[in-house]
């Protein structure tokens, strides 16, 4: 191919673009903190030399362990432009957990929030191919006492201001792993490039509606499938990064208001914290909330958009970059009632521009019937499917079998082409030879007007052989007893797939990115049947 025509896709090129086009602009903001696009890729070019200077070779893995502070931003571009690649590790993990990222990646450094020290402290000087340990002081954080040797301000020191090109030689290079939850077995490293990093960025800007008039709250972590993208999503339309340490409801109110925030991206768990939040009030603007992690219920869908928040649907894993698939808003839809509507938008649609179709299949990789009915499961391919799993050519082939990547997640095909997903394969309850989807029992759970969340397992049934226990979170001053609560879902779906057992809990247990955890729930109904 001509070197006319070519460059190698990344999104390096985002911030170059953003710092000539914008350079007084605010592209940063925390905590008092403003930092223009100027600034931005001034701090980037420093921080690639001081890793530079530290050691760190090309295809070198650099880890981070930060909330969402600008130095994690910083880091999605300083990283990939000294020409190492990015680990940023889930701020949530124990110290083994930590260890053993850090030691499976072979990253040769690694940077650490101040408050999050004592996580890696006990690790010091075991960590197989960690040369430095980098703390980073966040004076807006909690007071600490521990820390490394090596400050974040002594570190970058040790950079310059000597320019690096905005570019790479292979577009299909590693930019970023990111290690899945490991809830099965052991986490697992999933390789991102800088043009599957490049593409489905500008699927978000387009999807999500970007424009360089955009104030983006990050309230999803930005460790969780590089926070979908979306640092070099909005750095690339130059839009404003408005940083977040802890996501409170108070906190996100508070920035909401004073920096005018036009989006944020988060699980339907996050939107509930959101919503319910003290200070909660319907804008007078629309603020475009894009979320996935799980299906949210219609009945949130509903109350969003009546506080002024417009709903973006999207689905994906952290094998396909965050988001693959949106539920595309159809004109036809705004003719349906507010509850049917809402069902509409609940599905997890159609491929986003940048990816392709997505298909549902059996056990053979035969396409199921589009009758929105037959189950099967939800496989994908294409620029936004991971590269493969790092160190691990055996998960790589099994995950990629027949030429798709299998996502583990159960769903239907509409009619219509949009797919929906029904559950997780190791979620569903097989009650008498019947599925049942533990979402779709969850969703009609949620319409209940008492209850805030809920969460839906199979139990041992000596008939059934298996039959669902819902656990519920109810709303502030809110009560609802398990018969009620029983006889609503039978009112709304087949009574067949109604819980047998209701129990009302203070909160679920859920991951850093407000995924519900199942299997604790199962661990405790399982250790409370001994």
């Amino acid at each position: 191919m001509s070197v006319v025509a070519y460059t190698p896709l990344t999104p390096l090129a985002f911030l170059r673009r953003s710092a000539e086009v914008y350079p007084n602009k605010d592209a940063v903001v925390y905590a008092g903190r403003r930092m223009s696009y100027a600034d931005f890729a001034a701090q980037t070019t420093r921080v690639a030399r001081a890793l530079r200077a530290s050691g760190v070779q090309p295809g070198d893995r650099v880890a981070y362990l930060l909330p969402n502070l600008p130095e994690m931003l910083v880091a999605h571009f300083a990283v990939p432009l000294a020409g190492a690649v990015l680990v940023a590790i889930n701020t949530r993990l124990s110290s083994e957990e930590v260890r053993y990222i850090v030691d499976h990646s072979g990253s040769t450094l690694l940077v650490v929030d101040a408050a999050l020290y004592p996580t890696v402290a006990p690790l010091v000087g075991e960590l197989k191919t960690i040369s430095e340990i980098v703390t980073v002081s966040d004076p807006a954080g909690p007071e600490t006492t521990e820390s490394s040797q090596l400050s974040y301000a002594d570190f970058l020191a040790r950079g310059s201001d000597e320019p690096l090109p905005w570019a790479v030689e292979d577009e299909n290079s590693t930019i970023s792993i990111n290690y899945t939850s490991g809830t099965t077995g052991q986490p697992k490293g999933v390789m991102y490039t800088h043009r599957g990093a490049y593409l489905n960025a500008l699927g978000e800007i387009i999807h999500s509606a970007h424009t360089p008039a955009s104030v983006y709250l990050w309230t999803l972590p930005m460790f969780h499938c590089n926070g979908w993208c979306t640092p070099w999503a909005v750095t690339a339309i130059g839009g404003t990064h408005v940083c977040l340490r802890e996501v409170r409801g108070d906190a996100i109110w508070k920035l909401i208001k004073q920096e005018g925030v036009t989006h944020l991206n988060g699980a339907p768990t996050v939107v509930t914290t959101i919503m319910n939040a003290e200070q909660a009030e319907s804008l007078d603007y629309q603020l475009v909330v894009t979320t996935a992690g799980a299906p949210p219920s219609p009945h949130t869908i509903l109350q969003m958009e009546e506080m002024g928040f417009r709903i973006v649907h999207v689905y994906g894993l952290t094998e396909t970059y965050g988001p693959y698939s949106v539920c595309q808003w159809q004109p036809t839809w705004a003719e349906l009632d507010s509850e049917e509507r809402a069902k509409f938008q609940a599905r997890q649609g159609v491929g986003m521009v940048q990816a392709d179709w997505l298909r549902v299949v059996d056990e053979q990789m035969a396409d199921v019937p589009a009758d929105g009915e037959t189950m099967g499961e939800i496989v994908m391919r294409g620029n936004n499917v991971m590269a493969g799993y790092f160190k691990d050519p055996e998960g790589t082939e099994k995950a990629f079998a027949g030429g798709w990547f299998h996502s583990g997640d159960l769903g239907v095909m509409h009619s219509d082409g949009y797919i929906e997903v029904r559950d997780r394969a190791k979620d569903v309850v097989v009650s008498g030879g019947e599925n049942i989807s533990t979402i779709e029992v969850e969703q009609a759970l949620s319409s209940h007007p008492a209850v805030l969340e809920a969460a839906v397992i199979g139990i041992p049934d000596e008939k059934w052989g298996e039959v669902p226990k819902a656990f519920v979170v109810l709303r502030s001053g809110q009560q609802a007893e398990e018969n009620e609560l029983i006889k609503h879902v039978k009112s709304k779906i087949a009574r067949y797939k109604a819980p047998k057992v209701v129990e009302v809990i203070d909160e679920l247990p859920k991951t850093s990115t407000g995924k519900v955890q199942k299997f604790e729930l199962r661990e405790k109904e399982r250790t409370s049947a001994v």
